[in-house]
């Protein structure tokens, strides 16, 4: 069992200053490495419906769209414009959406949610299981304290809601389906602690170098976004970092659970 998150801090100020730059470098580096990351697994055609984060809309995820049909997908927007919080009837909308997808393609929908739009594809993943395949969150904050990031003061002003309220544990639990939480410890916006899911059966953590806004064009989190869709449905195998180059890519996600991560963090150093 995985202890839950307690005093966490938001990220350091000197991460959240670099975030833009090293989103562009991210991107940079994704148009980069195009053919190693077209060499993965293709798509079976089916469905997958983004959710962006915070105060974005469907611009910020066209590059990961793009990507996505490029690999044999159909990747959908959210469609509701800016995502300004849980507003009366979004995930209501959200919802519908899903299910006309379902229903259009006689297959069940894949879910990308980056930040904020990650809880709507886990809690359409709750109340939907069986039209959503599986859910992929880019730094989503699920669990711990909703001030342990550097949006919370624009999450109040965006959606009018207070953000106590939402309360530490409330979306904490996973989806009934397979579940992909990707985040990274050197998050400028969410503190990665937050996004690491308690794994079991159908849930794991794969832990990427990324700033937070270049989660979504981001080459490693592209390519492992890839690799978790590309899982035969009812066949579902968590991502294997051993094979090949991975290993230099993908750390152990748990390693400050088992006892391995004893080298203490620069990033963390400069809060």
């Amino acid at each position: 069992m995985h202890a839950q998150p307690t005093n966490i801090r938001s990220p350091s100020k000197l991460l959240l200053a670099l975030e833009g730059c090293r989103a562009s470098l991210e991107y940079a580096a994704t148009l980069a490495t195009l053919p190693i990351l077209h060499s993965a697994q293709r798509g079976d055609g089916h469905s997958v419906l983004i959710f962006p984060g915070l105060t974005a809309d469907d611009v910020s995820t066209l590059a990961l769209r793009e990507f996505l049909r490029a690999q044999g997908y159909k990747p959908h927007k959210w469609g509701v414009g800016l995502n300004l919080g849980p507003r009366e009837g979004v995930l209501d909308v959200c919802l519908d959406r899903v299910k006309r997808l379902r229903r259009e393609s006689d297959r069940k929908v894949s879910l990308i949610g980056w930040s904020l739009g990650g809880i709507y594809a886990r809690e359409i993943g709750k109340l939907a299981p069986e039209d959503v395949r599986c859910v992929i969150t880019l730094g989503t904050p699920f669990k711990g304290s909703p001030r342990a990031t550097n949006a919370w003061r624009v999450y109040e002003l965006a959606s009018g809601e207070q953000v106590d309220s939402i309360g530490d544990q409330r979306f904490a639990s996973p989806p009934p389906v397979p579940t992909t939480s990707i985040f990274s410890r050197t998050d400028g916006v969410v503190a990665w602690r937050c996004s690491v899911e308690r794994e079991t059966a159908t849930t794991e953590n794969i832990e990427v170098e990324a700033s937070h806004i270049g989660l979504g064009v981001n080459p490693a989190a592209i390519y492992a976004i890839a690799d978790r869709l590309a899982q035969p449905e009812g066949a579902w195998r968590k991502f294997d970092r051993n094979i090949g180059l991975r290993r230099l890519f993908y750390k152990d996600p748990l390693r400050h659970e088992r006892g391995r991560d004893w080298v203490p963090q620069l990033w963390e150093a400069a809060a």
